[in-house]
């Protein structure tokens, strides 16, 4: 596997990972193709789809860029310290086309809808630029800038969400796969610039994302992971599509979907994110506590725990309502686990709207936190609202109480499961050692345990009972 280029400290997100795809033999094609993701899940999901368009095109993978004709950035718009290690990177690919002036150098996804004109025009860093929606015009916009010309396709799309393509699994574990269920966003949080760069919400096809889970489970995976900016506001009607079987003749919400893809096999473990806390129904929630192999682990990003800053931030609803949802969600299902998204110093925020958000982690005991200081992007309705007006040493003091009283509720999540077992789903070796395989638990956390001599191998599911921690790792035995 890729080493990652860039790790993300406070968000999780992980970035510049290069992949290539474990697939046919790359001597079959005359010229070769190299990608980079950065960002969330939905990049990475976007880039399967991008290499598949590209292997029809006749363009292999390979995992060197310097042997490729053709680079891609799959960028992030979500902050701008995203945009700037794709900067970075796109002047260090400029120095290496001054060296192979056939080489074609093209953006991705968000950061190509946004700065589509600076990237081509003013920086001149790139050949290609294509938005989350128009990768099927790839095939055309790689002609035109083979020919000279600078090509460029942003197009926002109601209706686009891939649901014919079959994604080339990019250096899969073979184990676990995203399944991009919607495409876009509704929601307009003031601080997003995600409903400008990828358009409004449209959901996938029921049927083919079934299909694809599927084909995966007969390919030997045994996770899949359902994507979305808002899964849970996923909705498929079968009629729009020109379907009127009578097994699918209702419409089909999130819950009926996810029901749908656990009746796959009781061996296939189905996970998603990312949820709103608004969308997220007791339908749902019932579809967890009764599937076993639905995982038990629900990320429900808060973003603040003031009322007043998720007003200004318009998440339509307020600290006492997402309270009570959390202590829903344990009521259904008691062993579930929580994680956040935590957004420090927005605009206005006061200290006591700090001290709001430490108390309401310290409520919803958050197994992991995506944490960091708000960054203003332009475009959003913050930006065109409010000022940007808390100092940077003041976001910065903020985010740190943030991380570490997130290190203490981890760590103590952990505690909590020291000489309990789990079921556990062999992703392959730990990072640290061949000796010693690496899994997670239904509730996501990471374990670590020695192989010890036992004839498992990678998609095995195994019992395990936790010895010892850390804040971030289980440590455990097979039983």
């Amino acid at each position: 596997m890729l080493d990652v280029l860039t790790q993300k400290v406070h968000d999780g997100h992980r970035q510049g990972e290069a992949y290539a795809p474990f697939v046919n033999d790359p001597a079959q094609y005359k010229k070769k193709f190299y990608i980079e993701s950065y960002g969330c899940q939905m990049n990475f999901s976007d880039s399967e789809i991008v290499a598949s368009i590209l292997n029809d095109s006749g363009f292999g993978a390979t995992r060197n860029y310097a042997e490729a004709d053709l680079v891609f950035l799959n960028t992030c718009s979500i902050r701008e310290k995203a945009e700037q290690t794709v900067r970075k990177r796109l002047t260090e690919f400029r120095k290496i086309k001054q060296a192979k002036p056939g080489l074609l150098v093209g953006v991705l996804g968000c950061m190509a809808e946004r700065l589509k004109s600076k990237l081509l025009e003013e920086e001149q860093l790139v050949d290609i630029v294509v938005g989350p929606d128009a990768y099927r015009s790839l095939p055309g916009l790689i002609e035109e800038a083979e020919g000279g010309q600078k090509a460029v396709n942003v197009l926002l799309s109601r209706e686009e969400t891939y649901a014919d393509i079959s994604p080339v699994r990019l250096n899969s574990n073979g184990v676990s796969g995203f399944v991009s269920i919607m495409r876009g966003c509704n929601n307009m949080c003031t601080f997003c610039v995600v409903p400008f760069t990828r358009g409004r919400e449209r959901s996938r096809d029921a049927f083919s994302i079934i299909k694809e889970c599927r084909d995966l489970f007969d390919r030997g995976y045994r996770e899949v992971t359902l994507l979305g900016q808002n899964v849970d506001s996923y909705y498929f009607t079968p009629e729009a599509a020109g379907n009127t079987s009578e097994k699918y003749s209702a419409a089909v919400t999130f819950a009926r979907l996810l029901e749908m893809v656990a009746k796959i096999s009781p061996l296939l473990r189905v996970r998603f994110s990312t949820s709103h806390p608004k969308d997220i129904t007791d339908d749902v929630l019932h579809v967890i506590a009764r599937h076993e192999n639905i995982c038990k682990y629900i990320h429900l990003p808060v973003q603040s725990g003031s009322s007043r800053i998720l007003q200004m931030m318009n998440r339509t609803y307020t600290r006492e309502w997402y309270m009570a949802k959390i202590n829903r969600i344990r009521e259904m299902i008691p062993d579930c686990g929580i994680s956040s998204d935590i957004i420090a110093g927005f605009c206005t925020e006061t200290e006591e709207d700090h001290h709001d958000t430490l108390s309401l982690m310290e409520y919803s005991r958050y197994d992991l936190s995506y944490m960091f200081f708000y960054s203003e992007r332009p475009g959003t309705l913050a930006q065109r609202r409010y000022k940007d007006d808390v100092p940077e040493a003041d976001k910065k003091r903020r985010l740190q109480e943030i991380v570490d009283l997130q290190n203490r509720l981890s760590k103590e999540s952990n505690e909590k499961d020291l000489g309990k077992t789990f079921e556990v789903l062999i992703e392959g070796n730990s990072k640290k050692s061949d000796e010693d395989w690496m899994g997670r638990t239904s509730q996501n956390k990471v374990i670590v345990f020695s192989k010890n001599g036992h004839v498992y191998t990678k998609g095995n599911y195994v019992k395990v009972k936790v010895t010892d921690c850390t804040k971030a790792t289980l440590l455990g035995e097979i039983i």
